[in-house]
């Protein structure tokens, strides 16, 4: 419930939410995993027409992102609990200055990136 009202309250404020294909993609695969499938497909709709409708930004991995990620990859060898995925993702959030994360994921605590999670 913290994150929803920590999200109502950013987009309030005129906040962009930013996600990447990467991130869809583990969003989509647990909803297919957890969800009966009518409900899944429903989400999966209503969150296309979240980016269609320019409500989520869809940032893809490209060629050059993914060669930083595994550079981070690289760079924190010493936490391998961090998937490839949430270092796709800090990629992103390091090349376009993005200071907030919500997220209830503490991985994007370990690494040395100013970032101020949401829900804190």
């Amino acid at each position: 419930m913290r994150s929803y009202i920590a999200h109502k309250a950013f987009r309030r404020q005129g906040g962009q939410v930013y996600t990447t294909d990467y991130g869809l993609d583990e969003t989509f695969t647990l909803l297919f995993k957890r969800l009966p499938f009518p409900l899944a497909q429903s989400a999966m709709t209503k969150i296309d027409s979240a980016i269609l409708a320019g409500y989520l930004q869809l940032e893809w991995i490209t060629p050059e992102r993914f060669a930083r990620t595994k550079s981070l990859r690289i760079k924190f060898q010493d936490k391998p609990q961090i998937s490839f995925t949430d270092l796709s993702s800090i990629a992103v959030i390091e090349e376009l200055a993005i200071p907030l994360v919500m997220t209830g994921d503490a991985h994007f605590t370990h690494v040395d990136i100013n970032l101020q999670l949401v829900p804190s």
